[in-house]
């Protein structure tokens, strides 16, 4: 479970990026997070994966509170949380197999594991045989999809997406929509979005946040702005 409880985020300019934010998301929950650039939502993503920290309030994952400075698991943390960003962040002189395969061979693990690790993510996202070759050779579709392979890949539980589908054409869009409806029910994704028309026609839990605040908090919400 997530949850923020009374959670500001404020800066030494004046400025508020959070303005008391309370919610929770259960395990395994999918969720869009909406709301106009500069609402807050790639603050709510921060702060879970605690590249910054509250003001005041707190940040629960999975029953423990990670925005006490007393807090020292943060690679353990963030091993537990893929992130998927809408410039694909891929390394453009590796191949796709060693792109997905870092974090594994960062944690020591063995050729056979990482091979094994790889190749499932790889099939997740429909990409079995682009394993050796490079970026430039992909289109921004599969970069996409290679992008959450690596996000998924070591069995993480958590999934964050800060505008996926933000540099794709409508119908690569939507591809990369059923990868992540594929894996619902096994992580916890939340995917922040600017998309109106994905967000209206998959229902799902929306949290709408406006100049800091949560404005709404919809079961099977839609992209009200």
């Amino acid at each position: 479970m997530i949850q923020f409880a009374s959670v500001t985020k404020s800066y030494p300019s004046g400025s508020i990026a959070l303005d008391d934010v309370s919610f929770e998301i259960p395990e395994n929950d999918f969720l869009f997070l909406v709301g106009p650039s500069g609402a807050g939502k790639t603050t709510v993503l921060k702060l879970i994966m605690r590249q910054i920290m509250p003001t005041s309030g707190s940040v629960m994952v999975d029953d423990t509170e990670i925005s006490t400075p007393q807090f020292t698991q943060v690679p353990v943390l963030r091993r537990a949380i893929g992130m998927v960003f809408q410039d694909f962040k891929i390394l453009r002189d590796k191949s796709i197999f060693e792109n997905i395969a870092i974090s594994l061979t960062i944690l020591g693990l063995s050729k056979a594991e990482i091979e094994e690790k790889v190749t499932a993510a790889l099939d997740i996202v429909g990409l079995q045989t682009r394993a050796d070759a490079f970026p430039v050779q992909l289109s921004a579709g599969e970069l996409q999809r290679i992008a959450i392979a690596r996000a998924v890949v070591g069995d993480r539980s958590i999934i964050l997406a800060d505008e996926p589908t933000g540099n794709l054409d409508p119908k690569t869009a939507w591809d990369i929509m059923e990868i992540f409806k594929k894996l619902e029910g096994t992580r916890t994704i939340i995917i922040a979005t600017h998309n109106a028309d994905i967000v209206n026609h998959m229902k799902k839990r929306v949290l709408t946040i406006i100049d800091g605040k949560l404005a709404d908090d919809a079961k099977k919400g839609g992209y009200r702005l």
